[in-house]
């Protein structure tokens, strides 16, 4: 929706609705005048049948101008919800991702002595991932991963955690992966996106604009749970700012990506993250914005996996954020940089939609706090970088030194030999 049109209706509407207030009030004043002279006729003994009559229209007048005023303030309060944050002076000003701005790469980018391959070949071959079998259980855009695959996974997560709980600061959170529409109201995925997301039928709780707390839908981040933990709450300026981290499996239905990257683990129906989450005050979010995009570049370079950090222009920028940076990382089996994480600080956008306040030392009123987050990582897509920039000319992988330890000590995954291998690797296409 373009903002633009929208502000010219809001300006329309808005209009129209004080004049039904105005005009209301108007009504109820002249009803109060006639009530009063139809106490001083009956007393006097006077006929009063036609004020009385003048009273009842004019009663009835005024409760079609209080709906009309209570609908233009429904339209109103809807178009509001679909307005974007303003983005930051720093944000450059453009239309598409074309006009994004690196602000820095890291990292070589690995030779290959032999043709690179992508990862869904690499996974396929070895016998670690099986999108056809997921295809029969789930349908498309699911993975089943095996052997030494499944423990990559779980040894990224156990990584990321580590270094964000150990030496980033952040406090682990498990939270429930099923919320309510105030829930996704209060981030920002409703009503806007609403056909991003995936909804449980809860016989009929969600009514479209209505958000209740009796209804659930799958999480698209662990964005959502987590900052809506202080839904409704102020916090103390002592207790800011507040980190925590948190690894989730996410659901969406991307909407809008038909045909695009139905081959392998980038587009999926589901995937695991771990997100940052910070609750900071507004003189502090900068600071802290630079800190949690930092916290997730360490990941990559822990890692050994070039990436590039794009400052994202207001075309490209997402509905909630005021500045945004997107990490992508290098994959030589595709040629090209690959979103893994965007790093948002929304100041007081979310906080305003879910109520989030702090209370500044010595004062007597609270504010909204300033809310930020990012992917610390997109584990699935940091999984399918490890398969690309650390494949051998052998068909195996490389394991990066840090995650040795959380796979038995393991140097590299092998084609595994099991019932689950598919036909990638029991054709011998290593």
């Amino acid at each position: 929706m373009d903002p633009v049109a929208v502000l010219g209706s809001f300006a329309e509407i808005d209009t129209a609705r004080r004049e039904a207030i105005t005009q209301a009030e108007t009504t109820k004043a002249q009803r109060n005048r006639l009530s009063e002279e139809i106490q001083k006729l009956r007393k006097a003994g006077a006929d009063a049948t036609a004020q009385t009559e003048e009273t009842r229209r004019l009663k009835s007048e005024g409760e079609v101008l209080e709906a009309a005023a209570a609908k233009a303030d429904d339209r109103l309060r809807e178009m509001m919800q679909t307005l974007p944050n303003l983005p930051q002076a720093s944000v450059p000003t453009g239309k598409s991702e074309h006009d994004n701005v690196v602000e820095k790469t890291w990292g070589e980018k690995p030779v290959l002595d032999f043709p690179a391959r992508p990862h869904w070949e690499i996974g396929e071959a070895l016998g670690i991932l099986d999108f056809e079998r997921a295809a029969k259980i789930s349908g498309s855009r699911f993975v089943v991963q095996f052997g030494q695959g499944a423990l990559l996974e779980r040894a990224l997560a156990n990584f990321m955690l580590d270094l964000h709980t150990r030496q980033h600061g952040y406090t682990e959170v498990l939270p429930p992966t099923m919320v309510n529409s105030k829930s996704l109201f209060g981030t920002g995925q409703l009503p806007k996106f609403e056909e991003d997301l995936f909804h449980c039928d809860d016989k009929g709780a969600y009514e479209a604009g209505k958000y209740q707390d009796g209804d659930h839908w799958l999480i698209p981040t662990a964005e959502v749970p987590v900052t809506n933990l202080f839904r409704d709450e102020t916090l103390d300026e002592a207790q800011l700012t507040v980190s925590l981290c948190a690894y989730t499996s996410c659901y969406r239905s991307e909407a809008g990506s038909y045909g695009k990257d139905v081959r392998g683990m980038i587009r999926q129906h589901q995937f695991q993250k771990v997100e940052l989450v910070k609750f900071t005050t507004p003189d502090r979010s900068a600071e802290e914005h630079e800190k949690l995009t930092r916290h997730a570049e360490a990941v990559l370079e822990a890692l050994g996996l070039p990436y590039r950090r794009m400052l994202l222009c207001t075309g490209d920028m997402g509905f909630a954020s005021s500045k945004t940076y997107d990490l992508e990382v290098w994959l030589p089996g595709q040629g090209l940089y690959r979103e893994i994480s965007s790093c948002s600080n929304f100041e007081s956008f979310q906080a305003r939609r879910a109520n989030i306040r702090y209370k500044p030392a010595g004062a007597k009123k609270s504010e909204f706090l300033h809310t930020l987050n990012g992917s610390g990582l997109a584990v699935g897509r940091t999984y399918l970088a490890v398969l690309e920039n650390y494949q051998q000319a052998d068909g195996t992988v490389r394991i990066p030194d840090v995650l040795r330890p959380y796979m038995n000590g393991a140097e590299f995954i092998g084609k595994q030999v099991g019932a689950w291998q598919g036909k990638a690797a029991q054709q011998g296409k290593i």
